[in-house]
């Protein structure tokens, strides 16, 4: 495989960034600096060196976005930009997922991954692994609310909602939300169900991540090795 091409496929760098970083002498392979990122190379055993830190080949990567309004949460659409559109090329080829869904309408964090066994057990309920939302809504919360969502629902379409966490603004106009299961438009399906709306919907936090204040909408980093560790930890793996 070439340097540029195992370093754009791992999220390291572009092959732009790549090629700049050789000339300044920032590559070395097995010891040896290269100034030529098309230079071939075995990602199971030459040790390439980046800016001085040794890039190993990960199987799976995982990455925090911060997803805006107006793109669905899926691979492909059809007739919206997916989250995926947000990414560089390099990372698109990596065969990145949603860990679950977010609404098209609702912002926040959202975990990518290509890891399928990780990803199925943070989203099963068995886990508990927990999402927190802000939120804000058309009318007042109804004063049993907290203890409606505290003890769960059976909405009309017959859907068992397990018990969730509310907690109100002093106004009753929003709050935060604690959910340990995901399912469709579920928030929205509970307000609704308490005669009330949704008008914005944030994901703040999934597991043990908390969505950075200085990531901005639209942008996305790697998670760090210690937080990666945490969310096997989260689903006791």
């Amino acid at each position: 495989m070439r340097i540029d091409k195992f370093l754009s496929e791992n999220g390291i760098a572009s092959r732009k960034e790549a090629a700049q970083a050789a000339r300044k002498g920032q590559i070395a392979l097995n010891g040896i600096v290269i100034k030529d990122t098309g230079t071939h190379m075995n990602p199971e055993t030459d040790t390439l060196v980046f800016c001085g830190n040794v890039i190993m080949h990960a199987p799976f990567v995982y990455v925090m976005l911060h997803k805006p309004t107006g793109y669905v949460s899926a691979t492909e659409d059809g007739h919206l930009p997916t989250v995926l559109d947000l990414l560089p090329t390099e990372l698109q080829k990596r065969g990145l997922f949603p860990c679950g869904r977010l609404d098209k309408d609702t912002t926040g964090l959202i975990l990518l991954t290509n890891d399928g066994t990780l990803s199925h057990y943070l989203l099963s309920p068995s886990r508990h692994v927990a999402k927190r939302y802000a939120f804000t809504c058309a009318e007042p919360l109804a004063p049993h609310a907290e203890q409606a969502f505290m003890e769960g629902m059976t909405l009309g379409n017959g859907d068992e909602l397990l018990s969730a966490e509310l907690f109100a603004t002093p106004d009753r106009m929003g709050g935060e939300i604690l959910l340990r299961e995901g399912k469709y438009h579920q928030i929205k399906r509970m307000l609704g169900a308490l005669g009330n709306r949704i008008v914005t919907l944030h994901r703040v936090s999934f597991g043990p991540l908390t969505l950075p204040l200085d990531l901005p909408e639209g942008k996305w980093r790697h998670l760090t090795e210690s937080e990666v560790l945490s969310l096997h930890e989260a689903v006791g793996k």
